[in-house]
């Protein structure tokens, strides 16, 4: 099963690369191992931030690990993200034009490219209306420095904001949405009706909690012989054709459970079932 950003067709399943960046992440040569096995998984979608490490001393940990693991690989889509700052390792927020294009220019290094696949705001920044770190992003796309606009962790009202200064550009919306965590429904709602691909980030619920999956998603995946983090992508998946889950993983071994969760298919009695779960 393909979905699609910005027309480009993806996996219906893509991988979240911040656990091999987080602190607790693993090994660099595990780490390679787990973003090599979702691409033998048939993923084609990876996502990153220049700001997923684990302090400012190596920023941009994660685009350079899927740089080197995605090597060679035009067939897979790298989306990264920009506007977060990790001085001391502590979480801080950038989103001035000036700073944009300067992350950019750095990202495109790291990431060994001519033009960043997708490339989003990863929070907007109380600081700098929304509407300027949009646009910055668009003037990057008139450059050919970047092919495609995102934005994440924005609200419904942001999100036409942001599609407002990208003139229609914009492509994706990542938010954190699981079983756990539905407040984005209207966002993704809002996508659905625009045609912009949605990104649940967390999608089994973050670290930590999606080995913990259970009720009704435990049940029907009893009744199914799969995993239950299996059973909630596929419900995610089923929410709208524009869903497209990257949930995380360390290990090869979950990274190829959650891409089968794309040939998954859950009956409508099911479907109602976990909606109210």
């Amino acid at each position: 099963m393909n979905r699609s950003i910005g027309g480009i067709p993806v996996s219906a399943i893509g991988l979240g690369e911040w656990p091999l960046s987080d602190v607790g992440r693993p090994a660099k040569q595990a780490a390679l191992a787990t973003i090599r096995a979702a691409l033998e998984a048939g993923v084609t979608l990876i996502d990153t931030a220049d700001a997923y490490c684990i302090d400012h001393t190596e920023f941009g940990h994660g685009e350079e690990l899927v740089a080197e693991a995605v090597v060679g690989r035009e067939d897979v889509l790298i989306a990264t993200k920009a506007g977060c700052t990790r001085e001391h390792g502590a979480w801080g927020l950038n989103g001035s034009p000036e700073y944009l294009r300067r992350a950019c220019n750095a990202s495109l290094r790291r990431l060994g490219v001519d033009a960043i696949g997708l490339y989003q705001l990863h929070a907007p920044d109380p600081d700098v209306p929304l509407s300027e770190s949009a646009g910055a992003i668009g003037e990057l796309i008139d450059a050919g420095k970047v092919l495609m606009a995102g934005m994440s962790n924005v609200d419904t009202e942001q999100i036409r904001v942001a599609n407002e200064a990208l003139g229609g550009r914009l492509v994706s919306v990542q938010n954190e949405f699981s079983p756990r965590v539905r407040s984005s429904r209207p966002e993704l709602e809002l996508c659905d009706e625009l045609g912009i691909a949605f990104l649940p980030y967390s999608p089994l619920g973050g670290v930590g909690t999606a080995s913990r999956i259970g009720g009704a998603f435990a049940e029907v995946a009893e009744k199914h012989g799969v995993s239950a983090q299996q059973v909630c992508l596929a419900w995610e998946l089923a929410q709208s054709p524009v869903v497209i889950p990257i949930p995380g993983s360390r290990r090869p071994s979950t990274i190829r459970d959650s891409a089968a969760a794309a040939h998954l298919r859950l009956s409508e009695e099911e479907l109602n079932t976990l909606d109210k779960e």
